[in-house]
């Protein structure tokens, strides 16, 4: 995965580390970082969240602006207008360049607003109440913070599609995550109180792609108008945009049961993808009973190995998306990234 990270960013010439690392450097985020340092002997979420903005080795915190602009390089400029190609740098133009950083700073906005803690359920060892009262009022400051200035830098874009779809993203985000906090994700060994409910493999998706998905599918389809491509490009900039992050999701949920290691067991979420098509595949009755010793039954069962074939069904979706672009450097970069979430041991 870093390695076809490091390759793609050649190819848009743009590290996009300087994402974070730009907005980090700014006045105002600097200032937010010296008050998150006040919750240092904590468990806040908000330590962890900030942490991962420089040292994320997977660069999942980038993958969304990467994917951006390497599917405008590969689309290139569009033959309807040609009057605006000299804003091109890398054969990406400065305001895709602006949509991917947007993108990016909605990501990690709303990041860092999952990293809010539910007072009522801390307990001693977690830090003194005080301390988390002031993480969560750090989370919900500098969340807005950071989605105030996209939605600042989305209107400098000046194009009404690009806001409506941009807007209609954040709302699914809003959704899926409003629909994930009502339903528990705690990891295994906590299972006691939070069981699933009865949903299938379809109803993940949807779920996933509010979630997930749609912000990287929408901002595809985004770079495309920008462009003035046709509609057949946008929606197939969408299409490699949507089934990539759900091979993506797929991939991640799938760790737990496919890492070839000696160490411990992974904690994992009931909600997670293996989990569910376990689940479907058993029927509920016999699911609650064997839940104690879910991780091996899952492994053992049909859950594991329909989760990887739904993760290769998506990267294909999304590559078949691909072949709608010319070949170029960075059509392969973004094939690449399907492969490397499609692969397991």
């Amino acid at each position: 995965w870093s390695q076809v990270v490091s390759e793609a960013e050649k190819i848009v010439g743009y590290p996009t580390s300087f994402m974070s690392l730009r907005c980090l450097l700014s006045d105002e985020l600097s200032n937010i970082a010296m008050q998150v340092r006040k919750l240092v002997g904590t468990k806040h979420p908000l330590l962890d969240t900030a942490r991962g903005f420089v040292y994320d080795s997977r660069n999942n915190l980038q993958m969304r602006g990467l994917v951006i602009l390497l599917i405008s390089k590969a689309a290139g400029p569009s033959t309807a207008d040609l009057s605006f190609q000299h804003n091109m740098v890398s054969g990406i133009y400065s305001s895709q360049r602006s949509l991917a950083e947007i993108t990016e700073l909605i990501h990690t906005a709303f990041l860092v607003h999952r990293g809010i803690v539910n007072i009522g359920e801390l307990k001693s060892c977690d830090g003194p109440l005080k301390d988390m009262q002031f993480g969560n009022k750090m989370a919900v400051l500098s969340g807005d913070f950071l989605l105030a200035n996209a939605c600042t830098s989305l209107a400098q874009l000046q194009n009404t599609k690009v806001v409506e779809l941009i807007s209609s993203a954040i709302g699914d985000l809003v959704q899926g995550i409003y629909y994930e906090n009502s339903k528990s994700s705690e990891p295994l060994f906590h299972f006691q109180n939070c069981l699933t409910d009865d949903i299938g493999i379809s109803t993940w998706k949807e779920q996933v792609f509010l979630s997930h998905s749609a912000l990287l599918a929408k901002s595809c389809q985004a770079a495309m108008e920008l462009a003035k491509h046709s509609t057949e490009i946008q929606d197939m900039a969408f299409q490699y945009g949507k089934h990539m992050s759900m091979s993506h999701k797929l991939h991640s949920d799938l760790q737990p049961f496919v890492k070839e290691s000696s160490s411990d067991t992974m904690a994992f979420s009931l909600n997670s993808a293996p989990a569910v098509l376990h689940q479907e595949f058993l029927g509920r009755e016999a699911w609650i009973k064997q839940i104690r010793e879910l991780q091996e039954a899952i492994k053992a069962g049909k859950g594991v190995t329909s989760a990887i074939d739904l993760c290769r069904c998506h990267g294909k979706r999304a590559l078949a998306a691909l072949e709608r672009f010319p070949p170029s450097e960075a059509r392969a970069a973004l094939a690449n990234i399907v492969y490397a979430v499609t692969r397991f041991p």
